[in-house]
């Protein structure tokens, strides 16, 4: 029975995805300008953080909007069709969920944000 349920959300997920990455293109919001040295300050800061993602979820879409329209420059990992990546955010995280934001801080360690909205709050909170 699971394996049927998979594979309805598969199927759904693989008529459904063209048309949600079209809408991301098509609605995509003009990102915030900041000066050149703004903006390489915010890009620094950015290195030490890490987006795991499913390029169809639409809670990964509504992060990736919120990223665009920040202008950050955060690494994509795609959780869905990458092992390691898969592993990373299961072994760090605890649980393979998308979108989770990967936070490394100064001291060496790891905070692992789950959920669309507490991503994107954090991210306006720190950036915007």
């Amino acid at each position: 029975m699971r394996q049927l349920i998979r594979l309805f959300f598969r199927g759904v997920r693989a008529v459904l995805g063209p048309f949600m990455l079209l809408g991301e293109k098509l609605s995509r919001a003009q990102p915030i300008e900041r000066s050149a040295a703004e903006q390489a300050e915010v890009d620094a800061a950015t290195r030490r953080l890490a987006l795991y993602q499913y390029r169809t979820c639409p809670f990964c879409i509504k992060v990736r909007r919120t990223l665009r329209a920040l202008a950050l420059n955060i690494e994509l990992r795609d959780a869905q069709h990458d092992p390691g990546h898969r592993q990373a955010l299961e072994a760090g995280g605890g649980k393979v969920q998308v979108p989770c934001l990967r936070i490394e801080e100064g001291d060496g360690s790891v905070t692992w944000l789950y959920e669309s909205d507490a991503i994107n709050q954090y991210l306006h909170s720190r950036f915007g």
